[in-house]
């Protein structure tokens, strides 16, 4: 088992920002984050993958704390 999902720590991911004109690999990576509408708030695991997600368009979403 990974040790990330054994702790369960998570990341809270909140869409600020439009998809409209942005690349297309922006938008699939809002898709795969589960993000693909303004406001919409999606709970991660915290693993680097997903961190680097959330870099990639950090631009678009804010982490929630809590």
């Amino acid at each position: 088992m990974n040790a990330t999902k054994a702790k369960g720590k998570t990341l809270k991911v909140k869409q600020t920002g439009s998809p409209i004109r942005r690349e297309q690999q922006q938008r699939a990576t809002l898709v795969g984050l589960g993000l693909n509408k303004i406001g919409r708030v999606a709970e991660l695991p915290d693993t680097p993958d997903t961190r680097g997600m959330i870099a990639k368009v950090n631009h678009l979403v804010q982490v929630v704390e809590g």
